[in-house]
C-alpha cells in the first residue's frame, strides 16, 4: 500500500506544479498582450500543460480513491480534507477555463486578478495539507 500512497503523492505534487504555474501563463499574456508583444506560445504552453495537469489530477484522484478504497472512510479529518480536494478540482475546472478564454484571446481580467487568482490554489492546499499530517479531528 505504501506504492499506492507513493504514487498519489507524486501525482499530487505534479498536479500542484502545474495548477501554481498556469496563473502565471495568464499573467504574461495579459501583460504581454498589453505590451503588443506576440504571446501566441503562451496559449500553446497553457494548453498543453492544462493537459498534463489534467492527466496529473486524474492520477492523482485515482490513487486517492484507492487509498481510502483501502483504508476505509474514517476521521472527520478526511471528509474535511475532502471538502477543499472538491475545491481544488473546481479551481482547476475555472483554470481549463481561462486556458479556453486565453485560445481565443479573450482573457477579460487584468493581471493583478491573475496574481490573486494563483494564490488561490496555495490557500486550498494549505489546508489539506494540515488535514493530512497533523489530523486535527
Amino acid at each position: 500500500m505504501l506504492w499506492i500512497k507513493t504514487l498519489h503523492v507524486l501525482f499530487v505534487m505534479a498536479w500542484m506544479a502545474g495548477i501554481f504555474y498556469l496563473p502565471r501563463i495568464f499573467v504574461h499574456h495579459v501583460e504581454g498582450s498589453q505590451a503588443g508583444e506576440d504571446v501566441r506560445r503562451l496559449a500553446v504552453m497553457a494548453k498543453k500543460l492544462g493537459k498534463f495537469s489534467t492527466i496529473m489530477a486524474v492520477l492523482a484522484c485515482f490513487f486517492g480513491i484507492w487509498l481510502w478504497l483501502a483504508f476505509g472512510f474514517s476521521g472527520h479529518w478526511l471528509m474535511a480534507k475532502l471538502v477543499f480536494v472538491v475545491l481544488l478540482i473546481a479551481y482547476h475546472i475555472q483554470c481549463w477555463r481561462y486556458t479556453r478564454a486565453l485560445e481565443q484571446d479573450v482573457l477579460h481580467h487584468t493581471s493583478l486578478f491573475f496574481r490573486l487568482f494563483n494564490e488561490v490554489a496555495l490557500l486550498i492546499l494549505i489546508p489539506i495539507l494540515i488535514l493530512v499530517i497533523v489530523k486535527p479531528f
